[in-house]
């Protein structure tokens, strides 16, 4: 029994209206795929090539060694490139999505009418607006999780020495829970916008606008999500793979300067005085070491959970006012 008869009901006329945009999106996700497996596989192999040359990477040990090493690394590099384009695909999304849901999905309804058609076959409102919810949702919430699952292992079976660090936004934002919160966020934002604006192309500028917007928000408030820890001293031992936030300078008594205040002493001696004048005794590192990465995504998908919920809410709200 194919998946389109084993539906029912509202949900099946959704998938049916919709199926060529449903099968250009899983082909589209299908190359995607592909495409990650053969960058990341072709990755692979040009790193156990290199490693085989005995050459390092940082040259001088030969005129050959150092075009093998720049080949070498040019190569990485161009990888990576490709990731980052794969992962700012995924991050557009749920932007996409938002705008799918809001205008071709429901707002295209209200405004050419056919949704009484639906609402006069025994189909209520609310079952109507779910099945709107549903099926997006099921759909791309399972080609979220695939596509980053599958650049989640392109990355780290690449060994690239360009690899992009774990607070990184094409990272961050494609790992975890992440996508799947913004997804659902976009969904909810589509549906609310489709409803009070009831415009297709309107409505889909909108919902996209903001689901956007709301992405890129998070990126820059990202850091104070969860509280930050701080390192303390005349000199830092920082180690790596930590989310650098904020350094400066610490006075006698505990007062934060920034960290450029003494930049432009052009020597060690008016770097001295500088110092000196400022009372400045030590710095501080504000950061958030790679265990810190669980309790940010899932703070940042309890806000985006709940701003969902509320969109969604007062999208029922709205419908149940417009239809009585």
């Amino acid at each position: 029994m194919s998946t389109l008869t084993a539906l029912r009901g509202p949900a099946r006329v959704v998938v049916r209206q919709h199926r060529w945009t449903l099968w250009i999106a899983g082909g589209l996700a299908l190359v995607a795929v592909a495409g990650m497996i053969a960058v990341a596989l072709r990755s692979s192999h040009v790193a156990e090539v290199f490693a085989a040359s005995d050459c390092p990477v940082n040259g001088g040990a030969g005129r050959a060694c150092d075009v093998t090493a720049r080949s070498y690394l040019d190569s990485m590099f161009k990888y990576r490139g490709v990731f980052d384009d794969l992962a700012l695909g995924l991050m557009a999304l749920p932007a996409i999505v938002s705008g799918f849901v809001a205008g071709p999905l429901i707002a295209r309804e209200l405004e050419n009418g056919t949704y009484k058609l639906s609402w006069t076959q025994s189909v209520s409102p609310a079952r109507w607006l779910t099945a709107k919810l549903a099926v997006p949702a099921v759909l791309f919430l399972a080609g979220t999780a695939v596509l980053s699952a599958g650049l989640h292992w392109a990355r780290s079976g690449s060994d690239n020495p360009y690899a992009s660090e774990w607070y990184t936004a094409y990272v961050f934002a494609t790992t975890g829970l992440a996508p799947a919160a913004h997804l659902i966020f976009g969904i909810c934002v589509g549906a609310l916008a489709g409803l009070l604006i009831r415009r297709t192309l309107l409505a889909l500028t909108v919902s996209a606008f903001v689901t956007g917007a709301a992405g890129v928000t998070f990126t820059y408030l990202r850091a104070g999500l969860w509280p930050r820890s701080t390192l303390t001293g005349k000199s830092l031992d920082v180690s790596s793979n930590i989310w650098w936030v904020e350094t400066g300078h610490l006075t006698g008594d505990g007062e934060r300067l920034s960290q450029g205040l003494c930049d432009q002493a052009v020597s060690e001696g008016d770097r001295t005085r500088c110092f000196a004048d400022h009372d400045i005794t030590g710095h501080y590192l504000d950061y958030h070491p790679s265990s810190h990465f669980w309790p940010l995504q899932l703070v940042e998908t309890g806000i985006l959970l709940a701003l969902a919920a509320v969109a969604v809410a007062v999208a029922f709200r709205v419908l149940r006012r417009r239809t009585g």
